[in-house]
């Protein structure tokens, strides 16, 4: 999601703090066999779990988790695979769908089938025959709107991807930069996915025509440029669409406060491009018993049921439970954009080469 750290982004928003495992860290004892015990996990920045649960696992497994944040997806993927021969910690978590391809080419995982893989949703396993990542967590990358300008306006907010470019939603859209961005890379996904190979192109080309912001990050477009968001209104953003996800309503709604009966935001869900994201045991991984041992943790229903409502995502395990916020204000889209990764893995690169071009230059 990706995806910065989209549940603290949302609390500092509203000037509320929300509980992250960042703060979680070795003992910072020199002591070899004290960092024997210490398990480093890489991810992006929306990793986040409960103090709660982390200090159960920790204190269950005798090992302490350390994390290290690499900024938004792409970014933490790239620097994982430039640094695989001295890799920064024993678990990766965060490559999506839309990057796996990239870091599987690359070896940057070991092999490792994590306890409890065997109740992961069907729908989201991969790489069954080598068992290099394990599924953690799914959601919908998808134009959110902010429903105070549209009723304001009244316009009718859009609700498919047809309706992006049409003039009564010209200077309106904010999207991330497709080559730095898990969400802007998966709204790219979700175009090529709707219009095919011979027809994306063009859609973006109208789409710039029709002028689409892009930016960097997540971060930025949501809490910066989007006039729907908490960030955004004090920010004074006047770009009422941004490329977020479907979960990001109950966000809006969750650290409100006071909360509102209604989320003040909402989703096109004829938009939707659905991402899952992936852990995996680093290839070189100095503790590899720890990161064994978290991965299973990432499978439990312990962690499964915590992590909606940290990192606003839908869980993949089966019978683990969704916050009813989520179903109120954010729930999956029933028609998402999908592509086969074997497809992503063959026309990703070029497709982002070909988007620089057509949008950034």
């Amino acid at each position: 999601m990706s995806i910065t750290k989209r549940a603290t982004v949302f609390a500092v928003g509203l000037g509320l703090v929300t509980l992250s495992a960042c703060g979680s860290s070795d003992s910072g004892s020199d002591n070899p066999e004290s960092k024997s015990k210490t398990v480093t996990l890489v991810s992006h920045n929306s990793w986040s779990v409960s103090k709660g649960v982390l200090a159960a696992f920790e204190k269950q497994s005798g090992y302490k988790v350390k994390v290290l944040e690499d900024g938004d997806a792409g970014q933490a993927v790239n620097k994982a695979i430039l640094t695989k021969d001295n890799p920064q910690g024993d678990v990766f978590f965060g490559v999506d769908n839309t990057l796996l391809s990239r870091a599987l080419d690359n070896d940057l995982f070991q092999s490792y089938e994590a306890k409890g893989s065997d109740l992961v949703l069907p729908e989201f396993r991969v790489d069954q025959d080598k068992h290099r990542v394990t599924p953690v967590d799914t959601g919908d990358i998808c134009v959110n709107y902010d429903k105070a300008y549209f009723s304001e306006h009244k316009l009718a907010p859009p609700t498919t991807y047809d309706d992006l470019i049409k003039p009564a939603y010209k200077d309106l859209l904010v999207t991330e930069n497709a080559s730095t961005s898990s969400p802007g890379l998966g709204f790219l996904l979700g175009t090529a996915a709707k219009y095919g190979d011979d027809g994306w192109q063009d859609y973006w080309k109208k789409l710039k025509a029709n002028g689409v912001k892009v930016v960097d990050g997540w971060e930025q477009a949501y809490n910066e440029e989007f006039s729907g968001s908490a960030g955004g209104k004090k920010a004074k953003a006047d770009r009422p669409l941004v490329v977020s996800y479907a979960s990001s309503p109950p966000a809006e709604v969750i650290y409100a406060d006071p909360k509102p009966t209604t989320a003040p935001t909402g989703v096109a869900t004829g938009t939707c491009f659905r991402q899952v994201e992936y852990a995996g045991l680093l290839a070189g991984a100095k503790n590899t018993e720890g990161g064994k041992a978290l991965l299973d943790f990432l499978l439990t229903k312990t962690f499964q049921d915590d992590m909606p409502l940290n990192m606003f995502v839908y869980p993949v395990r089966e019978a683990a439970q969704v916050p009813p916020e989520f179903v109120k204000y954010g729930p999956q889209a029933e028609n998402p954009e999908t592509l086969d990764p074997a497809k992503i893995a063959d026309n990703r690169d070029d497709w982002v080469k070909s988007w620089t071009s057509l949008v950034l230059k």
